[in-house]
């Protein structure tokens, strides 16, 4: 394969946008309004990436899926957690509905930072300098790399953060009731270093990855105008694994210390996000995406199909739905409805959509008849074991596939949610089975592109909207 058709591959796989953002916010004395972002793609403006880098590049983003659906398998399973499994359980807390205006959060590619997945630039201490965060619906516990790296810090793409510049950093004391919530989040019990009495978190993934650090508070700015004075994060010390060059994490995950959680008090336990394609459809921006916090961010309510949150009492802090059909060219597959009913996520971190054995099989052979017709079918590419030569400007006989959820809410699929570019001339269908006896459903970011998707977490429902990233 040539390596120009990697950087094709990874610009649809990513979703990539670029890191230039416009906003304006307009505000009202008698109604509040949210912060409007545009996001641009990051081809028209990273030169910095280069064919061999993404070649790289693409081996850790498959791995990293891999081994992060292992983590989420084992922690569906109950399985004691250790340093290969991925950090953020939760308990559940009750948060006030708030009424401010929901913060707009420039969401960014992750291919300029070594990363599958989408980052986000926010700021922290005083004086504020910003950093590149990964956004991340399945982790509850924020970290980024902190000075001086007594163990190891990764080389990242912004300088690292010194916490003896900000007049408004302090470390936890180990008495805190912070750190007593460490295990929680993390799902591994604090140390408390005595000389200092100062709490220490460990933040562990299932790729191997691991951040180890000071638990520390300090002021963090979202925006210009929004800012959270006391945020609860961790100040890592030894970072090792596939972060690629971000900074660090951020939790949107359901963990009281998680930042969705710290923040709802002020604006509402909810958020809403797009993620765009890799090719928007114009200069302008038609296709950016943007990340929203806040309760005012899933207006207007009634642009959405709402689909309930499931409850899980070995996982509280992921999000979970019911996937209950799935229908290719508007025909429902011929499996039995037992085969849908499993722990079904909804990730951001998770690139390829993952489902049941016996449900991908079904799809895989209703498209394949579909699109055998015309294409003729391609070695398999990696995981992607249904591929076709074909091209995605030239394929127009893909038939549609509908995600239906509980309550009717749906993900109604076009040709760049179902297929990715592999090779010059090859597309692959961008779903995958669960692999292991512990059979799940995860809805990868790749599936979720271009929907506006609603998490709205004080009324326990997930939304979605078709054309989010207008």
């Amino acid at each position: 394969m040539g390596s120009a058709w990697f950087l094709v591959f990874f610009y649809f796989l990513l979703a990539t946008v670029s890191s230039l953002a416009e906003f304006q916010e307009n505000e009202s004395a008698h109604k509040l309004s949210g912060i409007h972002l545009n996001i641009y793609h990051l081809r028209r403006h990273d030169s910095s990436v280069t064919p061999k880098s993404l070649q790289a590049i693409f081996s850790d983003i498959l791995a990293t899926d891999e081994e992060r659906i292992k983590a989420l398998h084992s922690r569906l399973a109950n399985k004691k957690p250790d340093t290969a499994t991925a950090a953020s359980s939760s308990s559940s807390h009750q948060r006030k509905q708030g009424a401010a205006k929901p913060i707009g959060i420039p969401l960014n590619p992750g291919l300029s930072i070594g990363s599958g997945n989408y980052y986000v630039k926010v700021g922290l201490g005083s004086p504020v300098k910003y950093y590149s965060m990964i956004m991340d619906t399945g982790s509850s516990f924020s970290w980024l790399q902190c000075q001086p790296c007594t163990v190891y810090c990764y080389s990242q793409i912004d300088p690292l953060f010194d916490p003896s510049a900000s007049k408004t950093y302090r470390k936890l004391s180990c008495s805190t009731s912070e750190c007593s919530s460490i295990k929680e989040a993390t799902l591994n019990d604090p140390f408390c270093q005595a000389n200092s009495n100062t709490c220490i978190y460990t933040a562990s993934y299932g790729d191997t990855s691991f951040s180890v650090g000071s638990l520390s508070q300090d002021l963090l700015t979202l925006t210009p105008s929004e800012s959270l004075p006391r945020f609860i994060y961790g100040c890592g010390v030894d970072n090792q694994g596939l972060f690629g060059r971000a900074a660090g994490i951020l939790g949107l995950a359901k963990d009281k210390l998680s930042m969705l959680a710290q923040l709802s008090n002020k604006y509402g336990y909810a958020f809403s996000y797009c993620l765009p394609t890799a090719f928007p459809r114009s200069t302008r921006g038609g296709q950016g995406g943007f990340l929203s916090i806040g309760s005012t961010s899933l207006s207007p309510s009634s642009a959405y199909k709402f689909t309930p949150m499931i409850k899980n009492s070995f996982n509280p802090s992921l999000y979970f739905l019911s996937l209950t059909t799935i229908t290719v060219a508007n025909k429902p597959l011929g499996v039995a409805a037992a085969n849908y009913k499993v722990s079904t996520i909804i990730d951001s971190g998770t690139v390829i959509t993952r489902l049941p054995a016996p449900v991908y099989a079904a799809l895989r052979q209703a498209f394949v008849k579909i699109m055998s017709n015309k294409y003729a079918q391609a070695p398999a590419f990696s995981i992607l074991d249904t591929c076709f030569k074909a091209s995605l400007g030239n394929a127009s006989v893909v038939p549609q596939i509908r995600l239906v959820f509980q309550g009717g809410a749906d993900l109604s699929l076009g040709a760049q949610n179902i297929l990715i570019e592999a090779d010059k001339g090859v597309v692959c269908l961008a779903f995958a089975p669960s692999s292991g006896t512990n059979q799940i459903a995860i809805i990868g970011n790749h599936q979720q592109q271009t929907f506006k998707v609603a998490y709205d977490v004080s009324n326990s429902r997930i939304g979605f909207a078709a054309g989010g990233c207008h």
